[in-house]
C-alpha cells in the first residue's frame, strides 16, 4: 500500500515585500487554503480613516499568491492577471482585517481562488476573484 504525506507549506517571509510594507502576517497555510490579517492603520487607510480598497486588493492577491507558490511546479511562478473585488463595509482605523483564501481552481497555468476579507466580528468587508498565471521563472 502507497501512502502520500501531505506536508503544510511554511508561512511565507514578507521581508522587503508589499506585504511587510502593509503590515500583513500569515496565520494559516495550507494546501487550497491561506489565512492572514492586515492591521487597518497609517499604511492601509483612506484619508477619511477608514480601510483603503485598494489596500484589500493588495492583501487579497498577497494571499491568493503565496498560496499558489508552493502548488506550482519547482520551474514555475505564480503571477496575479486578474482581480475583482466587491467592497461591501468600511473598517476604522486602529482595527484589522482578516482574508480567507480559498482555492476554487486548479489547471495546469493558472490557479483561482476566492479571497474573503471579514472584520474582527467575522462580518464580510470585501469579497474578491483572483486569477493567477502559472509562468516559468526567469533566471
Amino acid at each position: 500500500m502507497q501512502t502520500s504525506e501531505q506536508t503544510t507549506p511554511e508561512l511565507p517571509d514578507l521581508s522587503h515585500s508589499m506585504g511587510e510594507n502593509l503590515g500583513v502576517e500569515f496565520l494559516e497555510m495550507k494546501e487550497g487554503f491561506v489565512k492572514a490579517t492586515m492591521p487597518v492603520d497609517h499604511r492601509t487607510c483612506q484619508p477619511f480613516g477608514i480601510l483603503n480598497g485598494g489596500a484589500s486588493l493588495a492583501l487579497a492577491e498577497i494571499v491568493a499568491g503565496h498560496g499558489s507558490v508552493p502548488l506550482c511546479p519547482p520551474e514555475q511562478i505564480p503571477c496575479g492577471i486578474q482581480v475583482s473585488a466587491n467592497h461591501l463595509r468600511m473598517v476604522p482605523v486602529g482595527s484589522y482585517v482578516t482574508a480567507t483564501g480559498t482555492l476554487i481552481h486548479r489547471g495546469r497555468t493558472t490557479h483561482i481562488w476566492n479571497v474573503d476579507i471579514t472584520d474582527p466580528n467575522g462580518r464580510l468587508v470585501s469579497t474578491a476573484r483572483i486569477v493567477n498565471q502559472l509562468v516559468k521563472k526567469r533566471s
